[in-house]
């Protein structure tokens, strides 16, 4: 056992994984709901398996991570273009944003590292392969497990079927270049995704669902499917209780509680 090992077992602890991402200012400065980051992020709660920061604010939100049990730190430690729609950018050129030393010296547990492919430039694709795989080498000399994320370009204009068939390429691709699990979209034929990938895959909220008892059944649907686990975002933060959500998403992702059923223990009504 080594400690990429030793820190997937903390993740996932027989479970499946609940990951809850505050990284958003990273690309889209302060969003509603998480315009004062320390304060969100002592307020999540601590049964959930991981909170996903930006290098930069891993030291600000040290409070939520640094005690007995808390979540575990994920660090996004590439930036994308990919992920700036604010200024409507889509070619996914990407860098190094944080060495993964220095992210591991702020206390990061796990490291995640995007690879977006089929960008429409060969030279891009090589690019981002080659930074991919260079952090992922350098987390596991030191230890450290990669989620890999796969978010194609132009992914709210594509037609389902070629965003199914992008994630199931790229969730293969990005296992082979190293990735310990995967962070991506769920497809309307996920277990196909998912037969294909020899490693856990976590699958992200997207946009902000109209209702809350939505977001759970998205989870539900998601581990029927295969998934491992998810990271939520906007959907476990903007919303008029987010403890009370994170609880009930626990109970659906972790305990194969229905949706239906913890929405209505925690009373989630939008």
């Amino acid at each position: 056992m080594n400690g990429t090992t030793m820190r997937m077992n903390r993740l996932f602890s027989g479970k499946n994984a609940v990951i809850v991402a505050i990284d958003h200012g990273e690309f889209d400065g302060p969003i509603e709901g998480m315009v004062d980051l320390p304060k969100v992020a002592e307020s999540i709660y601590s049964g959930v398996s991981g909170i996903l920061v930006s290098p930069g604010m891993l030291r600000h939100c040290n409070k939520a991570l640094d005690f007995k049990g808390a979540p575990m730190s994920v660090v996004r430690c590439n930036w994308s273009s990919v992920y700036a729609f604010q200024w409507n950018y889509n070619d996914a050129n990407t860098v190094q944003a944080y060495s993964i030393a220095d992210a591991v010296a702020q206390g990061a547990d796990i490291a995640l590292v995007s690879l977006t492919l089929k960008t429409g430039l060969e030279q891009r694709d090589a690019a981002n392969v080659e930074l991919f795989c260079r952090m992922a080498n350098e987390a596991h000399h030191l230890g450290i497990p990669v989620i890999g994320e796969v978010f194609p370009t132009h992914c709210n204009q594509i037609t389902r079927e070629e965003m199914h068939h992008q994630i199931k390429n790229g969730c293969r691709i990005i296992a082979e270049l190293g990735a310990d699990l995967v962070k991506t979209f769920h497809t309307h034929n996920f277990t196909e995704v998912s037969e294909g990938c020899p490693v856990p895959i976590l699958c992200l909220g997207a946009e902000k669902m109209s209702t809350q008892l939505q977001a759970l059944e998205l989870a539900e649907k998601i581990v029927a499917d295969g998934g491992k686990g998810v990271v939520y975002g906007r959907n476990a933060i903007q919303v008029p209780d987010p403890v009370s959500f994170q609880k009930a998403l626990c109970e659906v992702v972790q305990e194969g509680v229905p949706a239906t059923e913890a929405a209505a223990k925690y009373a989630l009504q939008d």
